[in-house]
């Protein structure tokens, strides 16, 4: 079975060869056409299967007149860019080899303002690897990996020492990560990466723009390391529920501001790791939902001067954790006046001005015991669970310290101007959930409550002062 199986494929790879063969022979030549070409034309590919390997090495621009696939026969990269100012759009890449150290890639690029555009990328390592190529556009593609084990598949998207490139409107599925190393004033706009590693890696890129991305069904949403000066704004970090699950994770980072966005089913919503790390840096989150994640916001315990305003923390199963041991120090949840909605909140708002009256306090002990010593979390919604909480009001001398204090908590959730298409993807439960709110929401936009003048004041200042 097995010597058929080996000869089923070996037949499969001639018949490919020779297809690609035929169709140059008899037809179009993009290698010699390449070579014919005078700097700034633009070549026409039919449609057709051809053999890859394909170097450009002049300015022009590259598109497929139909289905074109170009086919790297399983070994070394697809399509090489050795010029600047070379647009390739349309086509369809396929095929790379498979060395992690070679880097084989679908394009591979090392030349300022390429531009690839609407292209396919199917079994392929990395699919668009891009170093030192400035001014660049990689604007709506589709691409996906060879079936391999994660640690051993390329990454979808990576830019090394790329400043000023445009990414957006692309969709990666089931590669690494999406990489960006070394590269300032990146805009990443409406990509959606789903079933990878870290849908979005950063380290030491500064001045970068995060909007309208969704990032769902990977281990970790995005991880952002050593970096300054970073915009979320309006993305989908959904059910990343890996090893770490964090929808976004922040290490080193200084100088955030993150709005607007949604978390939502993902072990930790937000985790922050000496965040901000400059004594003058103050980080701001405001206007995001995070609901339905194991952990809404993770701490390491030595981490300040983040400052949380109108957001809405719904149905977390813990809200706020601190992982280690330590107090929360140094952290906001009040801003200008403004807190956030906690949907654990059991206060009351007898003014009608749409803040409680009492502030929120999160003082479980059970979560404090959980933060201490996370092998408990076992017993989440167990009796034993129910037992400390009920011996915890009974006897108020064993209560912790709050963690958090928010001192005037909203007594309604916050619209967002996030649009999300986030697909089920086997968490029916929180995509269930998360309808749930959606269904609140709407029905809190029909009028069951104004909204609060105050929030419109919020937004025309931005929530700081």
């Amino acid at each position: 079975m097995r010597v058929f199986s080996l000869i089923l494929v070996g037949a499969v790879v001639c018949l490919a060869a020779v297809m690609a063969k035929a169709q140059n022979a008899s037809g179009f030549d993009i290698a010699g056409a390449i070579a014919a070409a005078e700097e700034g034309s633009v070549i026409r590919i039919p449609a057709g299967l051809y053999a890859g390997h394909i170097t450009i090495d002049k300015p022009l621009t590259l598109i497929g007149d139909g289905k074109v696939i170009i086919d790297g026969g399983g070994g070394g990269d697809v399509l090489t860019i050795l010029a600047a100012d070379v647009t390739v759009k349309g086509l369809t890449l396929r095929n790379t080899g498979k060395s992690l150290d070679k880097e084989n890639a679908g394009i591979t690029g090392t030349f300022p303002r390429a531009s690839i555009i609407d292209c396919r990328f199917e079994d392929v390592l990395f699919g668009i690897y891009l170093k030192e190529a400035p001014d660049s556009v990689i604007r709506g593609n589709y691409i996906t990996s060879k079936l391999l084990p994660v640690p051993r598949r390329g990454d979808g998207i990576r830019r090394w020492q790329s400043p000023r490139v445009i990414v957006e409107d692309n969709t990666v599925i089931q590669s690494r990560d999406v990489v960006m190393w070394f590269s300032d004033g990146v805009q990443l706009r409406r990509n959606r990466i789903s079933q990878g590693r870290y849908g979005l890696h950063f380290m030491y890129s500064d001045g970068n723009i995060l909007e309208d991305n969704q990032l769902e069904n990977n281990s970790v949403g995005a991880f952002l390391m050593y970096s300054h000066d970073l915009t979320i704004r309006r993305n989908t970090f959904a059910h990343n529920r890996g090893p770490s699950g964090y929808g976004i994770g922040l290490k080193d980072m200084d100088g955030l501001i993150a709005e607007d966005n949604i978390f939502v089913g993902n072990r930790i919503g937000i985790h922050l790791d000496n965040t901000p790390s400059e004594i003058d840096r103050v980080h701001v989150y405001r206007q995001n939902i995070i609901a339905y994640n194991d952990i809404g916001i993770a701490f390491m315990p030595s981490v300040t001067r983040n400052y949380f305003t109108m957001n809405t923390m719904l149905e977390n199963i813990e809200q706020v954790a601190i992982l280690g041991s330590g107090m929360l120090k140094g952290n906001h949840f009040t801003l200008d006046g403004v807190g956030n909605y906690w949907s654990d909140y059991r206060g009351f708002d007898l003014d009608d001005d749409g803040f409680g009256d009492v502030e929120y306090k999160a003082e479980g002990l059970f979560e404090n015991l959980i933060d201490r010593e996370p092998k408990l979390r076992m017993f989440l919604f167990s009796p034993a669970q129910r037992a400390v909480e009920m011996a915890a009001r009974a006897f108020p001398i064993v209560t912790p310290r709050p963690k958090l204090i928010d001192t005037a908590p909203l007594m309604e959730p916050v619209r967002t101007e996030v649009v999300t298409t986030v697909q089920p993807s086997g968490y029916s439960m929180w995509f269930a959930a998360l309808g749930l709110f959606a269904a609140g929401a709407v029905c809190m936009a029909g009028g069951v409550r104004p909204w609060p003048a105050w929030a419109d004041a919020a937004n025309a200042t931005g929530g700081v002062a």
